[in-house]
């Protein structure tokens, strides 16, 4: 027993060092490469390996970008490593964005490492680059990015998007950045790679928006995605619906925490969408217009998991619909700075226990009780 633990001993000791130093070489070939990207050096960045993805990045505005290793497994003059990569865009994103990279690497006789492949991680998303080469179009407020999108159709999401940021602005008050990214892949599946989950999760669903939420600091590094496929069946109110849905997500993201449900977050999103429409409530909820009108009124104010996109269309549609009908109710029954006011109030609590019911008696004067009931009525009158 004492010779084997001398031995794991031994064995331990004279691996550590080797393992550390090659981890140290991957780390500064990951170095030059990423200096080579913001320097849009094409010959230094295929002197630390392929070259595979450089082009297609060319279009992107980089801010920074940089890699630090997590994890090395060396066998030999080869080797896999796990890396997280952090990048910003110019002049969009106040956060870096960060993902996990796999890398495989080879040593060459005069001992240099070399990257062999950068790809996303198992269970990470991909990036709008790691499909194609990236088409960038600038609007006034916004950065469009697509691939395999023509220039035409991105500077038409350009323009939806530099209308929806004033349109926010206006509803939720000018404390964002008053700017955002959207992203368009060349189809669904496209969507479903950079969000890391599979296609049938997002047919039929126009656009999401990633991010952090509830973080202190710089605000966090959103995107709007778009699924081209569900989107261009759309007509354009619905699109210009979508894209200022999604703009709110971006500007109130440092206010929603795990304690705002998501019946509030969907339905102010919505609410804000469909501030400037002439859509009578029957025309803009119709599935849920549809089930009252069969005597299906819904008890209570939907769930999270009835916002799940992988279950019943129905059922998702009413969930969006109840929660932009109860927004609308605080907009109209009090006015659209308690709305407003409510969301924050709602998003600064610790946690999800409490925090409804806190922020509507401090700020709308009500219990969750005498609000529901009140919801309840105005379902009916508005779509009866």
């Amino acid at each position: 027993m004492t010779l084997c633990l001398l031995l794991v001993a031994l064995v331990g000791c004279g691996a550590g060092p080797a393992v550390d130093a090659a981890r140290a070489e991957v780390q500064a070939v990951l170095d030059r490469r990423a200096e080579a990207v913001l320097d849009r050096d094409p010959a230094a960045y295929a002197r630390t390996g392929t070259r595979a993805g450089f082009d297609n990045l060319r279009a992107v505005p980089l801010a920074d970008w940089s890699y630090r290793v997590t994890a090395l497994d060396r066998t030999g003059d080869t080797a896999s490593a796990s890396a997280d990569l952090r990048y910003r865009v110019e002049g969009y994103d106040g956060a870096p964005v960060t993902t996990t990279r796999a890398l495989s690497l080879s040593r060459d006789g005069d001992g240099r490492w070399y990257v062999d492949s950068d790809r996303p991680a198992r269970k990470s998303g991909q990036q709008l680059w790691d499909q194609g080469a990236a088409r960038a179009v600038h609007g006034e407020r916004s950065l469009v990015l697509g691939v395999g999108q023509p220039d035409g159709k991105l500077r038409d999401y350009a323009g939806l998007a530099d209308r929806a940021v004033p349109a926010v602005s206006d509803a939720w008050g000018p404390e964002w950045a008053g700017r955002v990214v959207v992203l368009v892949p060349e189809t669904l599946e496209g969507m479903a790679g950079l969000l890391g989950s599979p296609a049938s999760s997002y047919r039929g669903i126009a656009a999401v928006t990633t991010g952090s939420t509830g973080e202190d600091g710089p605000a966090p590094a959103d995107r709007v995605i778009v699924n081209p496929d569900a989107f261009g069946l759309l007509g354009d109110p619905g699109r210009q619906v979508v894209l200022t849905h999604e703009t709110t997500h971006v500007a109130t993201r440092v206010h929603t925490s795990a304690a705002t449900p998501l019946w509030l977050s969907e339905g102010f999103a919505d609410w804000v969408g469909y501030r400037d429409s002439a859509r009578a409530p029957a025309e803009a909820a119709p599935e849920l217009a549809h089930a009252v009108n069969s005597g299906e009124v819904p008890a209570g104010l939907p769930e999270d998991e009835d916002f799940g996109f992988t279950g019943d269309a129905d059922r998702l549609a009413r969930a969006y619909e109840s929660g932009w009908l109860a927004c609308r109710l605080i907009a109209t029954r009090w006015s659209e700075r308690h709305l407003t006011d409510f969301y924050r109030a709602v998003g600064a609590h610790e946690d999800r226990e409490g925090a409804v019911e806190e922020a509507m008696h401090r700020v709308l004067n009500t219990t969750r009780e005498a609000f529901t009931a009140e919801w309840h009525q105005y379902v009916r009158e508005s779509l009866t």
